[in-house]
C-alpha cells in the first residue's frame, strides 16, 4: 500500500493549495524580474515559510505527545508576515490545523491581509516604504 505525503485534508483541497503556491511563487518571481519587488522580498516569504512550516511541525509532535502547544495566535502572526505559504504547505502535509474553521478563517484573513500589503508594496507609495524598511533592515 503506497501513501502519499500530501494526505486529504478538509477545508481547501490540495490541488486548489498548490495551484495557490505556485501562482504566488509566479507572482512574487515575476515582481522581482521586472524589477518591482526586492529580492529580499522572496527572501522574507522563503524564510518566514521555513519558520512556519517547522512551528507547524513542532506544534504537531507537541499535540501528539501531549506537550506545551504553539498559540493560534502566535501561527497566524507568522502567517501573517509572510510565512502564510509555509504554514499552508505544512496543514496539507503534516494534516494540521486544516480542519478547525475558526482557525481556518483567520488563517485566510491573514493570507488576504498579507496579499493585499504586497499589492500595495507594488504602488508608488507602497514602494517607496518597502524601500525605506528594507534600507533601515540593512
Amino acid at each position: 500500500m503506497q501513501v502519499s505525503v500530501f494526505q486529504k485534508s478538509p477545508g481547501l483541497p490540495n490541488r486548489w493549495a498548490v495551484a495557490i503556491g505556485v501562482l504566488f511563487s509566479a507572482f512574487l518571481g515575476l515582481g522581482v524580474l521586472g524589477g518591482r519587488l526586492p529580492l529580499a522580498v522572496v527572501g522574507l516569504y522563503a524564510g518566514a515559510s521555513l519558520l512556519a512550516f517547522v512551528v507547524y511541525a513542532w506544534d504537531k509532535s507537541a499535540a501528539q505527545g501531549g506537550r506545551w502547544r504553539t498559540a493560534e495566535s502566535t501561527l497566524h502572526m507568522i502567517a501573517l508576515f509572510g510565512g502564510w505559504p509555509g504554514a499552508l504547505l505544512a496543514q496539507r502535509v503534516l494534516r494540521h490545523k486544516s480542519s478547525k474553521a475558526s482557525f481556518q478563517a483567520t488563517f485566510w484573513a491573514t493570507v488576504l491581509i498579507n496579499c493585499g500589503v504586497l499589492a500595495w508594496s507594488l504602488t508608488a507609495t507602497g514602494a517607496g516604504v518597502l524601500r525605506s524598511v528594507l534600507a533601515g533592515v540593512a
